[in-house]
């Protein structure tokens, strides 16, 4: 296979040499893009593994909180739109799981990660879709939130993660403004569709700040990957510019977010904004979310009742082997 390729390359010797790794960095320093056949350090390799497992872990669980409002949808419109939506959401998983066997893991090895709790997904799909305002919340704040995260990873150093980015984002800019479209919706609707659209921003305003990760200074994979240009901008930086942007929208839709602390500043030109509660995070990352437990559920029995599907494509594709060689 082409990841066994990939492995082969990378031997213990040449993994310590320092010309190697001083070639790598200039590489790096100067934006080119480092591709899976390139010599490159173990660090970046696990580094990277680790990122894009867990985004294409993300996108996978992300199909969850929307696909059972698929059929609940308020009209024939909106089921076809969401039912899009969720295939997209797919399909950006695929990509990021191709992306990631490029450097060496298999499918299967991250998903018995993700499945035994090593590897995680974005703790924001740990919270419960209650109403069809949900819906709208998700795609205007989880996804605006998305979108603001990848935009800068069309230009990480890894080639074919920065690559797949490039059709992700697209999609995701299709679903920031289906969702915004719901809100728009609900809060010009009745009193009632009014009330449930700024209980939806009062629940999900807070997770999806959640989203872009810990404080700076608690992160302790930025700094490194800030220096191989795996990211291109700070956890807070990125933060910030999503309260700058989302605030005004919220303030278009009659909405009020919900933040007393919450205050612009001409100063700095963006918003002051109140403290995020830490702890609540790192319990939903320790799979104490609301609806961790259900989320995991669900996702290995996806697995265990499609192993008919993949043991049947294995075999179509031995036989093809077969008659080819033959």
């Amino acid at each position: 296979m082409y990841t066994t390729e990939l492995q082969k390359t990378a031997t213990i010797e040449n993994l310590e040499d320092p010309k190697l790794l001083d070639a790598f960095e200039a590489r790096v320093a100067a934006d080119d893009f480092i591709e899976p056949k390139d010599w490159m350090p173990e660090a970046y390799r696990r580094t990277l593994t680790r990122q894009i497992s867990q985004h294409a872990h993300s996108e996978i669980v992300g199909m969850l909180p929307e696909g059972n409002w698929i059929t609940r949808a308020p009209s024939l419109r909106r089921k076809a739109i969401l039912l899009a939506k969720v295939q997209d959401e797919a399909g950006h998983g695929l990509y990021l799981y191709c992306a990631a066997e490029t450097l060496g893991t298999s499918r299967e090895e991250m998903v018995e990660a993700l499945h035994s709790g090593k590897a995680k997904y974005s703790t924001i799909f740990n919270y419960p879709t209650l109403t069809w305002a949900d819906i709208g919340a998700i795609g205007w704040l989880v996804d605006g939130a998305a979108i603001m995260n990848q935009v800068p990873l069309q230009r990480t150093s890894y080639g074919p993660y920065a690559r797949a980015m490039v059709r992700i984002c697209k999609e995701e800019s299709f679903h920031q403004r289906q969702g915004y479209e719901i809100m728009i919706a609900m809060a010009n609707g009745s009193p009632e569709q009014k009330r449930m659209a700024q209980d939806a921003l009062d629940r999900w305003w807070w997770p999806s700040l959640m989203m872009f990760g810990p404080p700076d200074e608690n992160s302790p994979n930025t700094a490194q990957s800030m220096r191989w240009r795996i990211k291109r901008e700070t956890n807070d930086e990125l933060r910030q510019k999503f309260v700058d942007i989302t605030v005004p929208q919220a303030e278009f839709l009659g909405l009020k977010v919900p933040d007393p602390d919450l205050e612009w500043n001409e100063e700095k030109g963006g918003y002051d904004f109140g403290d995020i509660d830490w702890e609540e995070f790192y319990a939903v990352v320790r799979g104490e979310g609301p609806v961790a437990k259900e989320r995991m559920k669900a996702r290995r029995e996806a697995w265990d009742e499609g192993a008919w599907v993949r043991e049947a494509a294995a075999a179509h594709e031995a036989k093809r082997k077969q008659r080819k060689a033959a």
